[in-house]
């Protein structure tokens, strides 16, 4: 008996720790990933301020070519939404609004993942001679509770090697296709017109 309650009280010491230092931990998480990229700003700006042309480059397309996305609000910029829907449980379901278009230099993004809490990203656009260098950030606050702060510290190492693959592809698509022709930063109407082409994988919430 009595190494049995040596056993439980040491448990329980083991469960009072593991909770204080959680509540010690930083709440706020950030990760942050860049990658130089031989193109003008204009040419990446053009790539991040658009969702259609989104999973062109993110790594989580090719996780779940089955996803079913939705896109609202304006075709780019400030305002344009889009809203996946996944059976795969490392995308599940969740939705993203630009919220901060700024040419050439940054494009900002509210993440919404469900149960999953929300986020911000940021991509931060720097010119580097004729080249540009593309930072991408994410910002989450792990809230009060101690597990989701222990989860916060592995955070870096589950979503940057995503980021790295992420930005990997948009240079080589960058690096490998024709500069854009110069045109408005931002679209001025609303949406697409009608019949703009949705796809069973690619529609446009009207």
């Amino acid at each position: 008996m009595v190494i049995i309650k040596r056993i439980l009280i040491g448990i329980v010491a083991l469960l009072v720790l593991f909770f204080v230092v959680g509540f010690l931990l930083p709440r706020d998480v950030r990760v942050e990933r860049s990658v130089e990229i031989d193109a003008s700003p204009q040419a990446v700006f053009t790539m991040i301020n658009d969702f259609q042309q989104f999973n062109r480059w993110q790594p989580w397309a090719q996780i779940d070519p089955a996803t079913r996305y939705v896109y609202e609000g304006p075709a780019t910029g400030a305002g344009s939404r889009m809203i996946w829907y996944s059976d795969h449980p490392q995308v599940g379901d969740g939705q993203q609004e630009i919220t901060l278009s700024e040419p050439y230099s940054r494009v900002r993004m509210a993440l919404d993942f469900g149960t999953g809490g929300l986020a911000s990203a940021d991509y931060l656009i720097d010119a580097d001679g004729g080249g540009s260098i593309l930072t991408w950030t994410l910002e989450t606050d792990m809230g009060g509770n101690p597990v989701a702060r222990y989860v916060g510290l592995m955070m870096d190492g589950m979503i940057g090697p995503a980021y790295e693959q992420g930005l990997a592809n948009l240079k080589d698509i960058l690096e490998n296709q024709p500069e854009p022709e110069p045109g408005p930063a931002i679209m001025e109407a609303p949406g697409e017109p009608e019949g703009s082409g949705a796809t069973q994988s690619d529609t446009r919430a009207t």
